[in-house]
């Protein structure tokens, strides 16, 4: 592994060490991304570093007892294990991928030609209040800050500014979703919330 890595050029040196911390940072590293100013998807250049070197990758995570996982059809890089420590998440975001979840796979099961969904926040909202997971509207700043981790973690990108959140502001919802909750699971921890929970709860991601 070691040897491996010593013959690779200098530049290309670097270029693994930045791909190995952005996925041990982020989790995930997408195929394509949504590029807001160009209206487009982008190819990723680091998900193709990350792929070009997959098996030394997971060789070194290996050491950590972490799985590098490649889904070539949904385009997602991952890692796994034990000692992948997710960040606390507010309830307001734990329940934005609950729903966001639940919208991918209705979309997707529709026949779509595409692994990316888009969504409106109405749509999001319209959905919370029907399985009665809020007790109240969130304010502005709440979703915006939601909006902005979910971005960071790569689960969705906004289409339009995240300085509006109307019904009508929408969401590209990345395949990345897929990988972080399975169908059922979200109909179970749907269960596990009612609408009288505190909302300050975390979860982890």
């Amino acid at each position: 592994m070691i040897n491996y890595y010593e013959e690779l050029p200098p530049e290309e040196q670097r270029k693994i060490t930045e791909v190995v911390g952005q996925l041990y940072r982020q989790t995930f590293l997408l195929e394509r991304r949504y590029d807001r100013k160009t209206k487009r998807y982008q190819l990723n250049r680091d998900y193709f570093e990350c792929s070009k070197h997959l098996e030394f990758i997971k060789a070194y995570f290996s050491i950590m007892d972490i799985e590098v996982m490649e889904n070539s059809q949904m385009g997602v890089i991952y890692i796994r294990g034990e000692q992948v420590v997710g960040e606390k998440l507010p309830k307001l975001a734990t329940l934005y991928i609950l729903i966001l979840k639940l919208i991918y796979d209705e979309q997707m099961s529709s026949a779509s030609t595409s692994v990316n969904v888009i969504a409106s926040l109405g749509e999001i909202h319209e959905k919370l209040g029907s399985y009665r997971l809020l007790s109240r509207q969130p304010s502005g700043t709440e979703i915006r800050r939601c909006l902005a981790l979910l971005k960071r973690y790569q689960l969705i990108e906004p289409v339009d500014s995240l300085e509006e959140t109307d019904g009508q502001s929408r969401l590209v919802i990345y395949p990345a979703v897929n990988v972080v909750l399975m169908g059922d699971d979200v109909r179970v921890l749907i269960e596990t919330y009612t609408e009288g929970d505190e909302e300050d709860d975390e979860s982890e991601i």
